[in-house]
């Protein structure tokens, strides 16, 4: 499998920017991370695919709560199970997750920045596929994985209190992260993943192209797509709704 994608087979026009930062993400998704080799980060990415079509998953979709059903995951088996039901519950259910749910996958094991990073992970493969799902194309084969080890790199800015993981505020940045907020303003929705920079830097490159720089949000004066602020933001809100997205 390649390490790149291709639009190729696309029946309308595809801008050139948005073909390169997919291609990007794609290549990084397929290299070692910060906390996962990039065999783990394609198996993560690969159990984001299954996750939607998850028995279990789709029953506690109709509980009152996920606590309520009981059962195991249908699953491709490369992760443990705590991996892939954190996989599953991120994908899934995103909406009814807890801070106490949150602390018990980090007192079964998962450190906090691996966990970020599998979030990141999940954000880039569903970012593209639900391209592709728009665009009426097949999603894209999984790229081959890179071989290497993680850089295992944790930013000395990241503090607790801002969410249920560290996260680095701007003013916390150090000289070996300055490029984090580079483009940004460091808004909460930036510090998100801040625990693992690099996952920033990847899921902004896409945003920056499938939403719009940051920069240009509230240059009013100036449109930089095919349709303006306003329907951009109508279309977000409404997509934000049906994913209850409370942000």
């Amino acid at each position: 499998m390649s390490h790149d994608l291709s639009y190729e087979a696309a029946t309308v026009p595809i801008r050139g920017d948005l073909v390169a930062a997919h291609q990007r993400a794609w290549r990084r998704l397929a290299q070692p991370g910060t906390w996962w080799t990039g065999a783990q980060r394609v198996a993560i990415a690969a159990e984001t695919r299954q996750a939607v079509t998850c028995r279990l998953c789709q029953l506690r979709q109709t509980a009152v709560t996920p606590y309520a059903v009981s059962g195991q995951h249908d699953h491709l088996g490369e992760l443990s199970e705590l991996i892939i039901d954190v996989i599953h519950r991120v994908r899934m259910d995103a909406s009814r997750l807890t801070a106490s749910w949150y602390n018990q996958v980090i007192d079964n094991g998962l450190s906090d920045a691996a966990y970020v990073e599998i979030v990141g992970v999940i954000a880039t493969i569903i970012a593209i596929d639900t391209f592709t799902h728009a665009m009426g194309l097949a999603k894209h084969p999984l790229p081959s994985p890179v071989a290497g080890e993680p850089s295992r790199y944790r930013p000395d800015g990241a503090k607790p209190g801002m969410a249920w993981v560290p996260t680095i505020a701007p003013e916390d940045v150090v000289e070996a992260d300055q490029m984090l907020y580079a483009e940004l303003s460091g808004a909460h929705i930036h510090r998100a993943l801040s625990l693992v920079p690099a996952e920033v830097l990847g899921f902004f490159d896409l945003d920056a192209v499938q939403y719009l720089p940051d920069a240009a949000l509230r240059d009013f004066g100036r449109e930089y797509r095919a349709i303006t602020h306003a329907q951009i933001e109508l279309l977000a809100a409404r997509v934000s709704v049906l994913n209850q997205c409370f942000y």
